[in-house]
């Protein structure tokens, strides 16, 4: 079968390798689609810690072909998603709920082989069951849906909130629709792109900032900018230190500011401890997805969370490689790798 390998920092290539066999608690998956994370560029540049040479993916989701011995509640041709992110269960952390912070933590696509490939063998424990009549490649947003809903649970929302979503990528766009479910009334996207903002108002955003207008602080905060004095949440969804930065300034005394987004390893960012004291702001880091696949799975089969017009673009095994190893291109939210193409 095909599957792209990370060999190194730097070294990303499509090969022929051995088709896996499922374990006694294992299933192995045909992929249907799997979809390209910023988290995998950050692999190739070496900027993220990983175990090579391993074959990335950590967005997937397929049909069941083998099933092992032990393993129940699942068949052959059955649909799933696969949550990438594996906890020992044992250590003081899993014991506590805490999951995403195991000190065993190993995750399928970083740790050990994952959905870039034509299939992928997973633990039973991490799949969960899909529509047989979901779009394949819908399964695929499962993963980084996960990721938005934990940040939302710790922005602690309310019904009627202010909201600001720094960031007009897939965890930007997602995170606006996870904003309208719960209850804000108001939700500013913020991104250079204009068919990026164009998109978060088809999608729920109730009005687009251009950082290229003027200074954002002051068109969203400021005495004349659309919500003066700062909102109740900012959700930093671009991973950018200019982003967080503007996280602590847009959000109103007494809010809470949420990173979400995944910066380089090693990156610094300046901020002044003062202010956030004097307004007793929340700044709060959202890591992973605990407990909350089997939440995203069902919201993608319900249609609730519109994924088709996030998708960018298709490509093949072959062809995946280069696209990791290029920024986004202008205008892209969502780049799916389909086996097969």
């Amino acid at each position: 079968m095909k599957a792209m390998r990370l060999e190194a920092t730097g070294q990303l290539f499509t090969r022929e390798v051995k088709k896996p066999e499922a374990g006694t608690d294992e299933l192995l998956v045909r992929v249907e689609a799997c979809g390209v994370c910023g988290t995998d560029r950050h692999l190739f540049h070496g900027e993220f810690p990983c175990t090579t040479p391993v074959t990335l993916g950590h967005e997937f989701s397929g049909i069941i072909e083998q099933v092992g011995n032990a393993v129940s509640g699942f068949n052959v041709g059955d649909r799933v998603t696969g949550d990438p992110n594996i906890a020992c269960g044992r250590c003081s952390h899993c014991v506590n709920g805490r999951v995403n912070l195991c000190r065993n933590l190993t995750a399928i696509g970083i740790h050990r082989d994952g959905g870039f490939a034509d299939y992928v063998v997973i633990p039973h424990k991490q799949a969960f069951l899909l529509p047989a009549d979901l779009d394949p490649m819908h399964g695929a947003f499962c993963e980084p849906l996960a990721c938005c809903l934990h940040g939302i649970d710790l922005a602690g929302m309310k019904a009627g909130s202010s909201v600001v979503v720094l960031g007009g990528g897939v965890i930007g766009l997602l995170t606006v629709q996870l904003a309208r479910l719960a209850g804000a009334t108001t939700v500013i996207l913020v991104t250079r792109q204009a068919s990026r903002r164009s998109l978060a108002e088809e999608l729920g955003a109730t009005a687009s900032v251009d950082p290229n207008a003027g200074d954002v602080i002051a068109q969203i905060a400021g005495e004349h900018g659309l919500i003066p004095g700062g909102v109740d949440v900012v959700l930093e969804c671009a991973g950018v230190a200019e982003t967080v930065v503007q996280a602590t300034k847009l959000v109103r005394p007494g809010g809470t500011a949420v990173i979400l987004g995944v910066m380089a390893q090693g990156e610094k960012v300046e901020i002044e401890p003062f202010d956030l004291l004097f307004r007793e702001v929340k700044l709060v880091t959202s890591f992973l997805n605990p407990f909350t696949h089997r939440r995203a799975a069902d919201l993608i089969a319900s249609g609730r969370i519109e994924v088709e017009k996030l998708i960018s673009r298709k490509v093949s095994l072959d062809e995946a490689p280069e696209v990791v190893r290029q920024p986004p291109q202008p205008g892209e939210v969502k780049v799916l790798v389909v086996p097969g193409l």
